[in-house]
């Protein structure tokens, strides 16, 4: 009898664990749905209901119920449409309770019929277009009203699905910062009415630029992290390109959507490259290019045509970049690389952009095509204007000038100032580690 109990116990056990798998399982099943179905279900809502909030609360009711049921009743063979179809019955029941529907029911009353016509329409309503709900919801997320902050904590909120605690880790910013950003984010956008719609004419083009600023800030946060203990951040690099294609898809006529494309595709390329086997950070003359990623690099060339036959003769910012990262692209080896025409994009780009960072890669590029001196004069005269006394990388590229050009003790000097200035641990153990090197070289 003993024997039996213990089998016995062994089979509730085991009947337990098999439990316990089974509810990991769909709970990771609908956490990953949620992610990919969660930005359509508030685009819709969002129409429906003309609220950014109330549509989140109905959307998260719609989760509530997931979490409930699915590991009950088992996983949809449509997960995202039951998603949907759950909020959209608790959009419906909100709706029914405003104002502008109770006015109507004494006519509801009089016709029967009419409450299963009027329900019938609210679920055409909000299955009509998601495509341009998801537009919608860029458009309101960067909606220029907002600060630059605001606008990227929301974006990666709504728009990414990213959770708070997930964008404070990836920006270093602690959590409650994060969510006190996207709470006051929310409440300037019901205080200013932003209308959820993709506007018209030059508004559009105002703010389509805006949606394009904030992926481009959340990519480059990826590449090439501002501060902290990780010189990449992949996900942020892979949800601004998801974003960005899905938007080449709702803008497909926009030269400009697809020259970010075409930059993304191009530098995530390159990302595996740009970390060592320790983590550290590698240069891009340092990479093992043989570790690029060529069917991204496809993607971005295609992106990149796309943009040059939409725009023309008159390239934009975005495309002018995207160009510069193909010139890297095509170079199977660093000495192959063609620095003349990477120069010639910088200087069409300074004079679209005048940007001081602008001018300080357009140095870069004519260093590396003219010569070190001449790449060198073109930094100090930027230097003496004062504007980028307190940006890292100008001490950096100065470094790496007077290294070339043999004067170690000043390159080392300049190399330790930029770590001084440097908020990203990895990239200040590179420029401690070249300011040594350029003191060993000297000695």
């Amino acid at each position: 009898m003993t024997g039996h109990k213990t089998v016995r116990g062994r089979d509730g056990d085991g009947a337990r664990q098999l439990d316990e798998a089974a509810g990991e399982r769909i709970r990771r099943a609908i956490d990953a749905v949620w992610r990919l179905e969660r930005p359509k279900i508030i685009g819709g809502l969002t129409r429906l209901v003309r609220d950014l909030a109330v549509a989140e609360d109905l959307a998260h009711d719609a989760l509530v119920a997931a979490l409930q049921q699915w590991p009950v009743d088992g996983i949809p063979l449509n997960p995202g449409a039951w998603l949907m179809a759950a909020a959209k019955h608790r959009a419906i029941d909100v709706l029914r309770r405003r104002e502008v529907v109770s006015r109507k029911h004494e006519a509801l009353a009089r016709d029967p019929g009419a409450a299963a016509d009027d329900t019938a329409a609210l679920e055409a309503a909000i299955d009509d277009d998601i495509g341009d709900d998801l537009l919608r919801l860029m458009f309101v997320a960067c909606h220029p009203v907002l600060p630059t902050e605001g606008r990227v904590a929301l974006t990666l909120r709504l728009v990414a699905g990213l959770t708070t605690d997930e964008i404070a880790r990836a920006f270093v910013v602690a959590e409650p910062t994060i969510a006190q950003r996207i709470v006051r984010a929310k409440r300037t956008l019901t205080k200013a009415r932003v209308p959820f719609e993709v506007p018209r004419g030059s508004e559009r083009l105002a703010r389509l630029a805006s949606v394009l600023d904030v992926l481009y800030l959340v990519f480059n946060e990826g590449y090439s992290a501002t501060a902290g203990g990780d010189w990449v951040r992949p996900a942020l690099c892979d949800e601004a390109l998801r974003l960005g294609r899905v938007l080449a898809t709702l803008a497909p006529e926009d030269a400009e959507v697809h020259g970010l494309v075409a930059l993304m595709e191009l530098q995530s390329s390159r990302l595996r490259a740009r970390i060592g086997p320790n983590g550290e950070a590698v240069r891009l003359l340092d990479q093992d290019r043989t570790r690029w990623d060529q069917l991204l690099i496809a993607r971005g060339l295609t992106a990149l045509s796309k943009a040059h036959a939409l725009a023309g003769d008159t390239m934009g910012s975005y495309t002018l970049e995207a160009a510069i990262a193909a010139c890297h692209a095509r170079a199977r080896l660093a000495e192959d690389t063609d620095w003349h025409r990477i120069a010639t994009l910088y200087a069409a780009l300074a004079n679209l952009t005048p940007s001081p960072v602008v001018r300080l890669n357009h140095a870069v590029a004519v260093g590396m095509a003219e010569g070190p001196a001449t790449g060198l004069a073109l930094v100090d005269a930027l230097l003496d204007e004062g504007v980028l006394r307190s940006y890292h990388y100008a001490p950096s590229v100065r470094g790496d000038l007077l290294e070339k050009l043999g004067r170690y003790a000043e390159a080392r000097s300049e190399f330790e100032r930029a770590a001084g200035l440097a908020k990203n641990v990895r990239e200040q153990e590179l420029l401690i580690a070249r300011a040594w090197a350029c003191g060993e070289r000297r000695t």
